[in-house]
């Protein structure tokens, strides 16, 4: 009998030390499907790094039908990656979205159009047909339109917006003169539909001065009233950018980390790597810690959206800058 007792206490406190060592779990919910835009957290995943922070990461992916902003208000995440129009506009209706760290520096949205429809420049976007992302993608595109002065009801002197699918099918079938893309996907799938560099001419809102911040991280504002929670994205801030650095320096290392992850199979290696290489021209100005200047600019250029803005009003408590000062110092 007393050898059984001991046993069963041996077990209890086998248990409880395996409990005492459970790693804190963390769910990422991602914008888009599994590519190389998210290069940094499935390298931190891989390579151990959240694991050394005593970190259970799930790395959900996301897809048409996924909206960010919906999973965590549904409880589907604890951590989200949205483009900040988006975060702003949804913390305006009511969904207390924070960011906590920005791990993209610079915006990789772009227009793409036909050089022979005769563009050559924004002011010639008048009386055009162009593609435009919807689901909370359209925001930069209509805060840009309205800087210009130009309507987006397809009225005399405006120009027509076609809600655009994720593809570059309108451009390649001319049913619109110019198309949205980013620097890292859409164009080379044009390029590589069989158009040239030569044949195309990009806009890219980082040029032509109203780029917002994409693919920043978002928490909700309650759960930061929560020390032990807090603590964890100092973590998984930390790992993750660690997992960031190093995919900038090892491009094709990380690109084929990302296939492994991709349970669809739909991606290739020549994509992804291409894909990593640009991604890292868009982190690589980042440590991850939030710049105020680019989020006073998001914020001042979601205001100037004419009689209809993505947002009407200056933020207030949208972002934190708390967990990254602690995560990198």
């Amino acid at each position: 009998m007393k050898r059984i007792v001991t046993t069963a206490i041996a077990g209890v406190m086998a248990l409880g030390a395996g409990m005492a060592q459970a790693a804190d779990e963390v769910t990422l919910q991602l914008k888009w499907v599994t590519q190389a835009q998210f290069a940094g957290y499935y390298v931190a995943l891989d390579k151990g790094f959240y694991e050394e922070e005593d970190l259970a990461v799930t790395i959900k992916p996301g897809g048409p039908d996924i909206a960010p902003a919906q999973v965590i208000a549904g409880g589907g995440a604890d951590v989200v990656l949205d483009w900040m129009p988006s975060a702003l506009a949804s913390r305006e209706k009511g969904l207390p979205l924070v960011n906590i760290a920005q791990p993209f520096k610079a915006s990789g949205m772009m227009l793409t159009c036909r050089k022979d429809t005769g563009i050559t420049s924004p002011e010639d976007f008048k009386g055009k047909t162009l593609g435009v992302w919807f689901f909370g993608n359209e925001y930069p595109f209509l805060s840009w339109m309205s800087k210009l002065g130009i309507p987006t009801d397809g009225s005399e002197g405006g120009v027509t917006v076609l809600k655009q699918g994720f593809n570059v099918d309108p451009l390649l079938q001319e049913q619109a003169a110019c198309i949205s893309t980013m620097t890292y996907n859409e164009y080379w799938q044009v390029i590589d539909a069989g158009l040239t560099a030569d044949d195309l001419v990009t806009f890219k809102y980082e040029d032509m001065g109203v780029a917002t911040l994409e693919d920043g991280m978002y928490v909700l504002e309650d759960n930061l009233a929560d020390p032990a929670f807090k603590d964890k994205m100092v973590r998984f801030v930390r790992a993750s950018m660690k997992g960031w650095k190093y995919a900038e320096e090892n491009p094709d290392e990380a690109a084929d980390i990302v296939l492994e992850n991709d349970a669809t199979g739909a991606q290739t290696e020549e994509h992804q790597q291409r894909m990593m290489r640009e991604v890292a021209k868009l982190t690589a100005g980042s440590n991850g810690a939030l710049d105020v200047a680019d989020y006073e600019r998001t914020v001042q250029t979601l205001l100037e959206g004419g009689s209809d803005p993505v947002i009407t009003m200056t933020p207030e408590g949208a972002y934190t800058l708390e967990i990254t000062d602690a995560a990198l110092n």
